[in-house]
């Protein structure tokens, strides 16, 4: 009703999961890499819970759209199902044949046996297989053990179905419980999507006007977002209903601003279930609607019918009622200019480093080494110093706690920069010699996750220690899980065993890393950090621990 009024091509705020609305948050960068990464890592589950109205839907919906080619994709978005119904949804999705059988024979046996030589012929055709499944919280334990069976079909390389999971908090829980324990062993990736900061609701409320057509438009100044912030808890579904009420009840009382009270009156309307509702046909929708039936009673004087409601009036306010009635609709009204607003702060500042090559030398400084002008990786690892390319943007740059060289884009334009501290709201960069601070989510708008950082090197390393192996690399672990979990060092020169291997998996798990067992570079930074190697750290320099 209100897009011709505020001269928008499109509904902003519909709570309809569509991809080109989705607002790349720090948090929903995150979410999808971690999407993203599972696709890749070799198969096994991946875990994205989120409060209701968080976006995990969105998140998917984008994730489908950037999918691998070599992927065949099959979605559950209703799980409320038996085992018996679950697989034959399955079969559906991927377009499993199945054998003709007599009636009443179907069993759950001939449904796993045909996907099962579906995954296979799959994987001889160079194809990986991907099950999302939406709303899992909704899934019964016997499900859920059937999908982790399915999952035992692998090759030395990968497991030949990649499972992930979407659901609400108690889907976490669920997974907690000691009967799953064998499924949560199998989960390679995780991640929980919260709400946004006031900073980001801000930054939410620009960017959903901007795909709808806004243009110039500013339904909503500055002054009101931090009542959004409130009123919403920084929950996207909720800002959806919100701001699509507010800007209802801004085109009916003919304001090209959305005010204080119109917020308020919106939040009442959608949010508080105990309030006194307002006399049927006398909310704002109803009063829209009735513009557009009937040109001969103005919104206004509509507005003017809507009772009081038990609620206690904002003060200093001039009633509503005492408003001159305004006979003509507001759809005839011509556009008014919108009013001046102050200049947006710049996402980042245009201070960044030209090439990958000087942000590295900057950060190779915060080592206490000097990397060469137009040094490279190469270069650092003969300073005993490696270098660990990740995609997991701040989520994982916040597990590893280390300064990184950050890859911005703009469009077609590629930068680098040093990132250098981090807290809950902030970051800090240092480029230059010379440091700003920015808001998450205005670096999470340039960033495109991707990340160079540096680790020392024990003196004996190989990239990556198994089971069974045995050397002064394996020595050295087995060493750092003792004294991490205040045990007496193994002998030396002891092949990886199951007791260490079962402290390496503890630990990995503790650490939110893949609990595979297998030492690789994260693995090597988490013990480095936990046990004294003095190195550089992100999160340190913000006061925490």
């Amino acid at each position: 009703m209100y897009k011709q009024f505020f001269n928008l091509k499109q509904s902003p705020f519909s709570i309809a999961p569509d991809p080109r609305y989705l607002f790349m948050s720090e948090r929903h960068r995150e979410a999808l890499a971690h999407l993203l990464y599972g696709v890749g890592s070799g198969g096994g589950f991946v875990l994205l819970t989120g409060e209701i109205g968080a976006g995990k839907t969105t998140v998917c919906r984008c994730f489908i759209e950037q999918i691998p080619a070599d992927c065949r994709l099959a979605y559950i978005f209703n799980p409320k199902l038996s085992v018996e119904e679950l697989l034959l949804s399955i079969c559906d999705e991927f377009r499993i044949d199945l054998p003709p059988l007599p009636a009443g024979a179907v069993s759950v046996k001939s449904y796993v046996d045909a996907i099962n030589r579906y995954l296979l012929a799959s994987h001889a055709q160079g194809k990986n297989n991907v099950l999302i499944i939406d709303e899992a919280q909704n899934l019964s334990a016997d499900v859920l053990e059937q999908l982790r069976l399915l999952t035992n079909l692998e090759t030395n390389e990968r497991k030949l179905l990649q499972i992930i999971l979407i659901g609400q908090p108690e889907l976490r829980a669920m997974l907690a419980r000691p009967e799953l324990e064998q499924l949560a062993q199998r989960v390679i990736a995780r991640y929980h999507l919260g709400s946004l900061t006031e900073a980001e609701t801000a930054s939410y409320v620009a960017h959903r006007l901007a795909v709808a057509g806004g243009g110039a438009s500013r339904p909503f100044p500055r002054s009101v977002l931090g009542q959004v912030f409130q009123l919403s808890h920084g929950v996207p579904r909720r800002i959806n209903l919100l701001c699509d009420r507010a800007l209802l009840g801004a085109y009916v009382e003919n304001s090209r601003e959305v005010t204080r009270q119109i917020l308020r009156r919106a939040g009442s309307e959608v949010f508080s279930a105990g309030a006194a509702p307002a006399a049927p046909g006398m909310r704002w929708q109803y009063v829209a609607a009735g513009v557009l039936a009937t040109a001969a009673i103005g919104a206004a004087a509509a507005w003017q019918l809507r009772p009081s409601t038990p609620a206690a009036p904002a003060p200093a306010t001039v009633p509503l009622a005492a408003a001159p009635v305004k006979a003509a609709p507001p759809p005839a009204l011509p556009a008014a200019p919108a009013p001046a607003a102050p200049a947006p702060r710049p996402a980042v500042a245009p201070l960044t480093h030209a090439s990958e090559e000087a942000a590295l030398q900057a950060l190779s400084a915060l080592w206490g080494v000097a990397l060469p002008a137009g040094g490279t990786c190469e270069d650092a690892q003969k300073l005993s110093l490696r270098c660990h390319q990740g995609k997991g943007g701040l989520y994982e740059l916040r597990l590893l706690d280390r300064p990184a060289v950050l890859t911005l884009r703009d469009g077609p334009l590629v930068s680098y920069a040093l990132l250098t501290g981090m807290d809950e709201t902030s970051v800090r960069l240092n480029v230059g010699g010379k440091e700003q601070t920015l808001d998450l989510g205005a670096l999470a708008t340039r960033s495109d996750g991707s990340f160079v950082t540096f680790w020392a090197m024990p003196r004996y390393f190989r990239d990556q220690v198994s089971a069974g192996e045995q050397g002064a690399d394996v020595d050295w672990i087995a060493s750092r899980l003792a004294k991490i979990n205040g045990m007496v060092p193994p002998p030396a020169d002891r092949p990886l065993g199951a007791p260490t291997l079962d402290l390496l998996r503890a630990f990995q798990t503790r650490q939110h890393l893949k609990a595979d067992g297998v030492a690789g570079p994260r693995t090597y930074m988490r013990l480095n950090q936990l046990t004294g190697v003095a190195e550089p750290r992100l999160l340190a320099a913000t006061g925490k621990p």
